[in-house]
């Protein structure tokens, strides 16, 4: 599934949808950085090293879209096309938009297996909770800039 994944985001890069390809993930328990990995795979496939940017701490698609945003805007990037398994999209999407990425696409594998029931009954209430969410918290780069602007302004 992973590879499906991977191929996506090389068509997109391969065909111009993107200039930057941004890997997130998690370590996973036998200590794998997925990131990492998803990184050497893309290399391994022509893609420009200087053209990868890794998270290893998106362990959800909120902390991925978090760091996402953060890095967008220190490499001056504006827009995003999300590639990940189709019920991931709306989520993240919707996450990127909430921290400030204001031109959000999404593309994904032609790929399906069964316990994607599950992971779409899964995502219906991270998808409410995501459009409630505060952006209000100490990790958030936006929430923390917001703050400072108001601050910075006489009463």
């Amino acid at each position: 599934m992973y590879r499906v994944l991977k191929n996506r985001a090389c068509t997109c890069y391969q065909q111009r949808q993107c200039r930057v390809i941004f890997v997130s993930g998690g370590v996973d328990a036998s200590g794998t950085d997925e990131a990492a990995a998803m990184r050497a795979y893309l290399v391994r496939r022509g893609i420009a090293a200087d053209h990868i940017l890794v998270d290893s701490a998106g362990n959800d698609d909120w902390s991925t879209a978090r760091d996402a945003s953060s890095a967008m805007r220190e490499q001056r990037l504006s827009s995003a096309t999300v590639v990940m398994q189709y019920f991931h999209l709306p989520g993240t999407r919707l996450a990127l938009k909430s921290y400030g990425v204001s031109e959000v696409s999404g593309a994904y594998p032609r790929f399906r297996e069964a316990r994607d029931i599950y992971s779409i009954v899964r995502k219906v209430p991270a998808f409410i909770w995501y459009a409630i969410r505060p952006l209000a918290s100490p990790t958030n780069p936006v929430a923390a800039r917001l703050r400072d602007q108001a601050a910075e302004k006489p009463a």
